[in-house]
């Protein structure tokens, strides 16, 4: 018996680094194509807006600009990293690792397709929505450990913007789970396959879009990032690859943000009609093209609109959306009560 004990051992070590590396695969199929998504997102994000202002946008490095974002990570990695004198270090180099890191985290639990996900888990809309409340956590780390006045009220204000939006999200994802009676991302994809909730729930996914816009502090509502009042907020002590990790974050919350939108209203991986015309292109292509869609919504916004006033911005969290959202709730309640359409 004794004697086995090392064969057995060695057989379920193997196994573990089997299962590991299988996973190691997984998680690397994911990463890397969205960190090349997030660089790829800034130079879409300076064609578009240069576009709209008449503007080429970039067009020197590469052909059509294409290289522009590799120009870009290859002058922050050689620039050096300096560290405010006061600051306190541990948590000033915590800070964007923390945001970074959270929104790769965010990723494991999204659908690309029917099966094709990396953790398929019942809860997985609470765990999104928990990922996504966590990440204030590393503006605000960033704007104290910087110990210093603009940094620190740019924190506070990302807090105090996104604690107000969360609130109408949520109820706006109650709204949503009402219909399906699923926390399971999968199950709320398949649950629109008569009808996408963008048709029923239309003002819910605008609201839900725009509260989008607060969580990842993006105009008009870039508040903790306002240059005539806080210079830069919350990252303005920041250079090199810390600067770039923050920067990287905003906009992989951005894709996140877009595919959450895909999910809850657009259908997900799910084609427009089962036409045979749509139903020959797969599925990732389909969530890809609608998170592609939503994300240009989010340019089209920046380069449309202007920055928001605070005060602004906090009625319309507490004043409009809470009051509407909250109504929006009861009334689907009672609407799936009164035709006896409660999922079961």
């Amino acid at each position: 018996m004794l004697e086995m004990i090392p064969e057995v051992l060695s057989e379920s070590w193997l196994e573990a680094i089997i299962y590991g590396a299988i996973n190691l695969g997984y998680i690397l199929l994911i990463v890397l194509p969205l960190v090349i998504s997030v660089a790829y997102l800034t130079y879409a994000e300076r064609k578009v807006i240069g576009f709209m202002q008449l503007r080429k946008g970039p067009n020197v490095v590469g052909p059509f600009g294409l290289l522009q974002p590799i120009a870009d990570a290859v002058k922050l990695m050689h620039k050096e990293i300096i560290i405010p004198t006061r600051a306190n270090p541990l948590l000033f180099l915590m800070a964007p690792v923390i945001t970074f890191t959270l929104s790769l985290i965010a990723w494991s639990v999204i659908p690309f397709g029917e099966g094709v996900v990396l953790a398929d888990i019942n809860v997985g809309i609470l765990f999104l929505f928990a990922i996504s409340s966590l990440e204030v956590y590393g503006v605000i780390i960033a704007g104290w450990s910087s110990n210093s006045k603009y940094p620190f009220l740019g924190a506070m204000r990302s807090a105090a913007q996104m604690v107000s939006y969360e609130v109408s999200m949520g109820l706006i994802i109650v709204s949503v789970l009402m219909c399906v009676g699923s926390l399971n991302l999968t199950d709320i994809v398949m649950a629109q396959k008569g009808m996408w909730y963008a048709i029923p729930m239309f003002p819910m996914m605008i609201m839900f879009f725009i509260s989008t816009l607060a969580e990842t502090n993006r105009a008009p509502f870039d508040l903790p990032e306002a240059e005539a009042e806080l210079v830069s907020g919350y990252n303005v002590e920041y250079s090199s690859m810390p600067f770039a990790l923050f920067f990287l974050g905003e906009y992989a919350n951005m894709i996140l943000m877009s595919a959450m939108t895909t999910i809850l209203f657009l259908g997900g991986w799910l084609p427009p009609a089962d036409y045979a015309i749509f139903t020959w292109i797969p599925g990732f292509v389909w969530f890809a093209l609608k998170i592609a869609f939503v994300l240009f919504c989010f340019l089209w916004v920046r380069a449309s609109l202007p920055r928001y006033r605070y005060d602004q911005l906090m009625r319309l969290g507490w004043k409009v959306f809470l009051p509407f959202s909250l109504a929006w709730v009861v009334l689907t309640a009672s609407f799936l009560v009164f035709t006896n359409n409660l999922p079961s």
